[in-house]
């Protein structure tokens, strides 16, 4: 793509200083900005990196006065980060407008797939799926019986959508994802082996839900596993069978949440979070990386550790427990 500057700033409602007909071709990393590249400052301490970047532009925020000479244009926006974020997807946007069906790919006959939507090879849809408008579905996906898959969503290659699930619109499903699989239900003999108990349910996603490679999302014992909308779901998560995650919710890297627990709204959860099954987590609930959830937690609260409790207490009750070793020393020598 080929854009300038004035063109960029246009669609940001920034105010150029510099050369606003310079071309941009790509997007750069401040540090590593070359001729023809948009990049942007947002974190202060990559200051230093736009007086030597390369790059022909460079999103600031309003308020940024060089205090050594520069040779990139400058276009200022109140927010950079958000401003580049849109540039971005400017960039990203596929033009190719993909349609129609790969004659690679195997859909039963009682399936629709709607005219606007693609579907790449080797991919399946069993019997009475709804594939909706404007839909990507790339190679190697399996689609099962009975889903339905709304507007504007984007499956990428490899994801296993079982049978019943319900995804809305605009979603976004990364690589190897597996939803709907069966839920980790076993009810012990006397014998001491185990009998599978059915999943009988399904997974409904909201819209604009993002779920992250290789993640997987158990169906219901009963009834449903429900990741409302606005969910943001990074790479390599576990989601067990009935559990329920609140709008708008994000969730980062290897955590994992065990059955019917319920998550509340704007919530965020670290990376290699635990929380065991059957608890509530309230809305606005922050909990830091590798905590581990064992209890009820109230709305707007902010935990760590394992047990997780208060970020403030934890934070109290570690100074202690560094200062351990010479406070038993102090106890020894007073006994002494």
């Amino acid at each position: 793509m080929n854009f300038t500057a004035r063109q960029i700033a246009d669609q940001i409602n920034g105010t150029i200083v510099g050369d606003p007909d310079i071309n941009i071709l790509n997007i750069s990393k401040i540090e590593e900005g070359s001729k023809g590249s948009l990049t942007f400052l947002a974190n202060p301490k990559y200051t230093e990196y736009i007086y030597s970047t390369n790059a022909s532009a460079t999103i600031v925020s309003n308020d940024f006065e060089p205090t050594e000479k520069i040779e990139t244009t400058l276009i200022k926006v109140k927010d950079p980060y958000s401003s580049f974020t849109a540039i971005l997807e400017m960039f990203n946007k596929d033009n190719s407008e993909r349609k129609g069906i790969s004659n690679l790919s195997v859909v039963d006959k009682t399936s629709k797939v709607s005219e606007t939507s693609f579907v790449g090879s080797f991919t399946t849809i069993g019997k009475n799926s709804i594939i909706s408008d404007n839909c990507v579905i790339e190679n190697q996906v399996f689609i099962g019986n009975n889903v339905k898959i709304g507007d504007g969503t984007i499956i990428y290659p490899g994801v296993k959508i079982l049978d019943d699930s319900i995804i809305g619109k605009n979603c976004i499903i990364h690589s190897s994802c597996s939803i709907g699989s069966d839920g980790f239900g076993f009810a012990p003999n006397e014998d001491g082996s185990y009998k599978k108990i059915p999943q009988t349910g399904n997974v409904i996603i909201g819209d604009h839900v993002e779920i992250g490679s290789n993640s997987t999302i158990d169906r219901a014992t009963l009834g449903s596993t429900i990741i409302n909308n606005g969910v943001k779901l990074d790479n390599q998560i576990q989601i067990a069978h009935n559990v329920e995650i609140g709008e708008n919710t994000a969730i980062a890297a290897q955590s994992g949440i065990a059955g019917s627990t319920k998550i509340g709204k704007n919530c965020m959860i670290g990376g290699q979070v635990g929380i065991v099954g059957h608890i509530k987590i309230g809305d606005n609930v922050k909990i830091q990386a590798q905590a581990g959830v064992t209890s009820d937690v109230e709305s707007n609260a902010r935990i760590t550790g394992t047990p997780a409790i208060s970020y403030m207490n934890y934070n109290k009750s570690y100074v202690h427990f560094k200062n351990l070793p010479e406070i038993v020393k102090k106890i020894d020598k007073k006994e002494k």
